[in-house]
């Protein structure tokens, strides 16, 4: 273990040189996963090998160029679930599951039709149906990178899967007035944010700006989920921490729904805006 340790110690202060704020948990998660162990359980270890040490070595090198964790590790931790991820999809995100908790605390019909919007990897639309397995659940993204992705994670569940556009006029009007609840993560980040290398380098582009001002797939997200969401029916929309306030405006501009509320993460930050679909 000693070994072990010291390989540890030395790549947490590698990574910290780099800039990583998380440098000792990465170093530690590397670790496992080179030594196809739990990250608890690195203790347990008696000995490592020249193959361990080179394999580390060049994870964490990489890790310190700043490639995401995710994509070295191949995975991505989302509530209850553990997704594959890489390059070409989005990353989820932990202040994305404020979205989670929020849904799984709804009272919805006992056979629920729930619509997860720019799913990307399928995070929300798996954990979504496993928390509720008697739900359709509807999962749906523009990107054949990121559903190749998909495909893989809800394998297993019966996450139906839809490639198409949520800025596309008049899209899936099989759906309308049948949603009991639909969650999105949509691209939100204003055009020319200054962004972590992680995700300036390493997230698609595509899922991350959402315009000059983060709305305009926000903007769609909200007209598709007018004509998808029965009456009662409920969205959560998540956005950047800037734009709070006109995603509220624009939700409320509609006439089309009540009890409009912004929701916080757990870091105190405005992080998504929930809102029920008004009688007719």
């Amino acid at each position: 273990m000693t070994v072990l340790r010291r390989a540890i110690d030395s790549a947490a202060a590698m990574l910290a040189e780099a800039g990583i704020d998380s440098a000792r948990w990465d170093a530690e998660e590397l670790a496992a996963h080179v030594a196809g162990a739990e990250r608890g359980r690195l203790t347990l270890i008696e000995s490592i090998d020249d193959e361990f040490l080179t394999r580390y070595h060049d994870v964490v090198a990489a890790r310190s160029r700043r490639v995401p964790l995710q994509h070295l590790t191949g995975t991505a931790a989302f509530g209850p679930v553990v997704l594959q991820v890489g390059p070409g999809v989005f990353i989820p995100r932990p202040e994305t599951e404020a979205i989670l908790e929020w849904a799984t605390a709804q009272r919805l019909a006992s056979k629920p039709v729930i619509v997860d919007l720019c799913t990307g990897s399928g995070a929300l639309a798996v954990a979504l149906s496993r928390h509720r397995p008697a739900a359709r659940v509807i999962a749906i993204d523009d990107t054949e990178v990121a559903l190749d992705y998909a495909r893989r994670n809800v394998e297993g569940t019966a996450v139906e899967l839809v490639r198409a556009d949520v800025t596309a006029a008049g899209l899936l009007p099989e759906l309308d007035g049948r949603v009991d609840l639909l969650v999105a993560n949509p691209p939100y980040v204003p055009d020319g944010v200054k962004l972590d290398p992680e995700v300036a380098q390493h997230d698609p582009p595509h899922a991350v700006f959402g315009g000059l001002d983060g709305m305009a797939v926000i903007d769609a997200v909200v007209d598709v989920a007018g004509r998808w969401l029965r009456p009662g029916g409920l969205i959560a929309v998540e956005h950047d921490d800037t734009t709070s306030s006109l995603t509220v405006e624009l939700i409320d501009r509609t006439g089309l729904f009540d009890d409009i509320r912004v929701r916080r993460d757990l870091t105190g930050r405005p992080r998504f805006v929930t809102a029920m679909r008004s009688a007719e």
